[in-house]
């Protein structure tokens, strides 16, 4: 279990061991990568953040130093690497819900199709092998891809990462869940804008979704996979 253990009441850490919550399911074998939205305008520039309104600030930046670790490992045992990128049309025409509910910000360091703000960031950018694409909707699977390449590749455990963590983390991990796959979140490579949000959801994923993990843990699992062309 994590450390969330500790902030609970002791009436609420009697409903989680009465219940039998946040048991360990563990990794399966055949794991994929997906890295959530690590675009500009979700963690801005490091230590200035007021040109990018929807910027997750400084937490972002920490986040991605442990996602291009992950992401390194996982190329080097031959482990399949996704992307997804939350690009919306420059009249907003797709928008939908999201316009209705959030708004849609507007400008070059927001979410629009040619702008910096959708652009992945540099410094995790995809490499050759990896594969990307773009989602409308906080899921990952929803409208997308992902579940065809994850079939084809027979995967069997989703390592989830980038952000943010209430959101897009939140709504793939309870997809992954539903369809079956070992679920696995490296607390240090997700993150959120509201600290209590990004808590609460840790606590949530690991209570009955997947297993929050330090990406320490999740790249010894990766370290002593077989190597894809051993």
């Amino acid at each position: 279990m994590s450390d969330w253990r500790e902030n609970l009441s002791v009436a609420d850490r009697a409903i989680i061991d009465k219940g039998s919550w946040a048991q360990r399911a563990g990794f399966g074998r055949r794991p994929a990568l997906i890295i959530i939205d690590a675009q500009n305008y979700m963690v801005g520039k490091p230590g200035n953040h007021d040109d990018y309104p929807l910027s997750c600030g400084d937490v972002g930046w920490e986040a991605v130093k442990h996602i291009k670790r992950l992401a390194e490992t996982c190329r080097a045992q031959g482990v399949p690497v996704f992307y997804t990128q939350f690009v919306l049309a420059q009249d907003g025409s797709d928008a939908g819900m999201f316009d209705r509910k959030i708004g849609v910000a507007r400008g070059e360091n927001a979410y629009f199709e040619g702008t910096h703000g959708a652009e992945i960031v540099a410094d995790i950018a995809p490499q050759p092998g990896d594969i990307h694409f773009v989602k409308k909707k906080p899921s990952s699977f929803f409208g997308t891809p992902l579940q065809a390449y994850l079939t084809d590749r027979q995967i069997d455990t989703l390592i989830i990462t980038g952000g943010a963590t209430c959101n897009c983390v939140r709504a793939t991990a309870s997809e992954s869940f539903s369809l079956n796959y070992r679920t696995i979140v490296p607390r240090e490579a997700v993150f959120d804008r509201i600290a209590l949000s990004h808590e609460v959801t840790l606590f949530d994923i690991d209570r009955f979704l997947g297993d929050v993990l330090s990406t320490d843990e999740v790249v010894a699992y990766l370290d002593a996979l077989p190597r894809a062309n051993d």
